[in-house]
């Protein structure tokens, strides 16, 4: 007779409280997420839309042994200075408002990891954590078909915005992370990938470590005024 299949109980966690708490976390606790608690998350983001319902996103997720083996080939080509294939380029040229942001964005996370603007080392390091996953017990890879362009690309982003909440009301974090393309390969070959599928980013995912300096970062959001327009004339 088979065992009876454990009834998960979904949070009473509101969607305002999810997006608010929601934030990028680089440090996570080594455990284990039961798998049916994996399973309901991922459920619940496969309700995200797209164009057509077409349903675009492909997604690989590494824990135990091969996330530790894709880890540590990743580190290695970094430290010994192998150049990146990215599937699709990064195009992160950001100037004014948005170079202001992101510089931002740094100096508030640095500070928190005591890093200093001429600790070229301490530098080195940070990036370093991006391919050790920081530590998570789950790195997803999120693809598509290599068919598809932009405009599908939205609805990937659609998707892993949908993951990453649900993953907050289950009481998880995660840090989307555009290294995660850097070596798209080593991803097809560690999931056997036959049809040609390409890497757009990944997702850090699992237990928040609190006691990681990262996680203290925090960072502020632009009054709508700076994005949104809104005219009825």
């Amino acid at each position: 007779m088979p065992a009876p299949q454990q009834i998960i109980q979904d949070p009473d966690m509101s969607l305002i409280d999810t997006i608010y708490a929601r934030r990028s976390v680089r440090g996570f606790l080594d455990k284990e997420v039961p798998q049916d608690v994996l399973n309901r998350i991922f459920e619940i983001a496969q309700q995200a839309p797209s164009n057509c319902n077409v349903q675009p996103w492909k997604v690989y997720v590494a824990s135990g042994a091969l996330k530790n083996r894709l880890r540590d080939e990743m580190v290695t080509r970094m430290q010994t200075g192998v150049t990146p294939n990215p599937d699709y380029d990064y195009r992160g040229d950001f100037e004014n408002e948005y170079r202001k942001r992101q510089v931002d964005c740094a100096v508030a996370l640095y500070n928190e990891m005591g890093i200093g603007r001429d600790d070229k080392a301490g530098r080195m390091r940070a990036v370093l954590r991006n391919f050790e996953f920081f530590d998570a017990p789950y790195i997803a890879f999120l693809g598509m078909n290599p068919k598809f362009g932009t405009t599908v690309a939205i609805d990937v982003g659609m998707f892993a915005q949908t993951l990453m909440l649900t993953m907050v009301a289950f009481g998880l974090h995660s840090c989307p992370m555009g290294t995660m393309r850097n070596f798209p390969d080593l991803v097809r070959e560690a999931f056997d990938i036959q049809d040609g599928t390409k890497i757009l980013f990944g997702i850090s995912f699992g237990y928040e470590d609190l006691a990681v300096p990262a996680n203290r970062t925090c960072t502020t959001r632009d009054p709508i005024a700076a994005n949104v327009v809104f005219r009825a004339d």
